[in-house]
């Protein structure tokens, strides 16, 4: 605009020229001409062509707007109503037109801070600009998550939404491990996709070995003991992100998204299907996926994404091309190492004829014969009860694993969760059923009145029964009192018993002498009719 200002107080501007500007910016011609005429007029609007010049009194978004549209969730509506109403009370002058409003906000106020006032700040992060990292070599770093699937598997006749636990390595967008949690997952699942991750052989190869950091995001899981343990012994650093910063690991979350796009909304199951009419529930006629074709058909898209699919990052490659192409040598973890490293210390025990007792329960093992006595240390995956490993105190040998001793059926494990269920439900409803309170509607000001009033009696009778189950209420210390003190003691007189004095036996705080020459007491004696004395 400067340039075209200049040509035309050298009166050298042409029509072409204006042509050619207003082509490049996609307006027409007469709005480049009215540019022009305000750039002549003022030297503000050769800075910004197009916006409106400005003038003494126009209104500009003040600390008090702001604050109003984050109160009104960028409500310029209210906003305005708002600034009415305090104008009528004298607190302020009266705000301009609502369309004027709107101007101000849009040309004083960037469209992130319009969305951060309206929606927070997650709202206004879509609005930023963020660098990109560089690609590094493979095994630089590896970022890892946790991922509810939104499709719903059946697993042992209940649907549930199976967690995925995977490993990405940055450089190369290659899946490196996989895990996948019926249920919510632990410190188990991230033990196990870290094995599948570093291992190199079959069926997990080629993407593995030790990487040199690890993204994290606070998880509890990602840092508990045990992970952090196997981390250090495979010399892994842990880089942990702050909380909410889902942009600082964006190549496991754009893997996040990809699954459930590309492959997940496919499935039935598929939990944000979208549904006919107004209900959403799903069909009650649908098949679900088993766990374990569920599972089957998510490894096999991850080597489809790892040998075939071609990300826009990788220009042209895949996965598995962008890792082969790479010279960086590999660090691999021999298998029965690996599976040491992951595993949760549980300290020294010593091996007796029951085998070993680990949380009160004793576990046997095939090679514990002829050596009971000796110190064993004890390692086991979490979660995994029925087995633990066993090594040697001293040397650290490897001794082999231990099942439990007295294992229960399937039958008993299905009964015994049966009732835990029951029971889950039964106290579920009785705790719902005690909290649920009813309120009486109101159509003017007044304080909630609850609903469902008991009588005197009622409140007493349920008091009282309270009352009966009690314990502390039922304790009656007084019910049997307690014996006078002997009359030799030294006691206050209203606490005195009358009579001759009580003789004990020898040894009772010093009451009596013995009587017997032995230092024990004297038997005792009989009258001429036989009675003791």
């Amino acid at each position: 605009m400067r340039r075209l200002l200049a040509l035309r107080q050298e009166q050298k501007l042409t029509t072409r020229h204006v042509r050619l500007m207003a082509q490049s910016l996609e307006v027409t011609e007469r709005a480049v001409w009215r540019w022009l005429a305000a750039a002549e007029r003022d030297e503000a609007a050769a800075r910004a062509p197009g916006e409106r010049a400005a003038y003494p009194g126009r209104f500009t978004v003040t600390d008090e707007v702001r604050a109003l549209l984050a109160l009104w969730k960028g409500n310029v509506a209210a906003v305005h109503r708002e600034l009415t109403a305090r104008a009528a009370r004298g607190e302020g002058q009266p705000p301009p037109s609502i369309p004027t409003l709107h101007r101000a906000i849009r040309r004083d106020l960037t469209p992130g801070e319009r969305a951060g006032l309206a929606g927070g700040e997650r709202a206004a992060r879509k609005h930023d600009v963020f660098l990109a990292r560089p690609r590094g070599w493979r095994n630089q770093v590896w970022e890892t998550d946790h991922m509810q699937a939104p499709v719903l598997a059946d697993v042992e006749g209940k649907a549930r939404r199976p967690w995925i636990t995977w490993f990405t390595d940055c450089a190369t967008n290659a899946v490196t491990g996989v895990a996948v949690t019926p249920a919510h997952p632990s410190r188990e699942s991230v033990l196990a996709a870290l094995r599948s991750a570093v291992l190199r052989e079959g069926p997990y190869g080629p993407f593995g070995g030790v990487p040199e950091k690890v993204r994290v995001d606070r998880g509890k899981d990602f840092l508990s003991r045990t992970v952090t343990a196997a981390f250090d012994l495979l010399d892994v650093t842990v880089e942990d992100l702050p909380a909410y910063t889902p942009h600082l690991k964006g190549t496991v979350e754009g893997l996040n998204r990809a699954v459930e796009s590309m492959f997940l909304a496919s499935l039935p199951g598929y939990a944000r299907q979208p549904r006919p009419g107004k209900r959403t529930a799903r069909p009650k006629d649908e098949v679900l996926l088993g766990f374990e074709d569920f599972t089957a058909r998510l490894l096999e898209w991850t080597r489809w994404w790892n040998t075939e699919h071609r990300p826009a990052p990788l220009r042209g490659r895949t996965p598995l091309e962008a890792w082969q192409d790479d010279p960086t040598p590999l660090r691999d973890v021999p298998a029965a190492d690996l599976w040491t490293f992951t595993l949760e210390d549980a300290g020294t025990r010593t091996l007796t004829t029951r085998g070993i007792r680990f949380r009160k329960r004793d576990y046997v093992g095939p090679r514990m014969t002829g050596q009971a006595g000796i110190q064993v240390r004890i390692r086991f995956m979490p979660h995994h009860d029925h087995r633990i490993e066993v090594y040697h105190a001293a040397t650290g040998r490897y001794l082999g694993p231990a099942d439990l001793a007295d294992q229960a059926t399937e039958e008993q494990v299905g009964a015994v969760r049966k009732s835990r269920a029951a029971r889950a439900r039964r106290l579920r409803k009785d705790l719902e059923a005690s909290q649920r309170e009813r309120y009486a509607a109101v159509n003017q000001p007044e304080p909630p009145r609850r609903l469902g009033a008991l009588t005197t009696a009622q409140a007493e009778a349920e008091l009282a029964q309270t009352a009966d189950s009690d314990l502390a209420q039922l304790a009656l210390p007084d019910l049997i009192p307690h014996a006078a003190p002997p009359a030799d003691w030294r006691t206050p007189a209203s606490l005195a018993a009358p009579g001759p004095p009580v003789r004990y036996p020898y040894g009772r705080d010093g009451a009596s002498a013995p009587d017997g020459r032995d230092g024990r007491a004297a038997p005792p004696t009989t009258d001429e009719d036989g009675d003791a004395s």
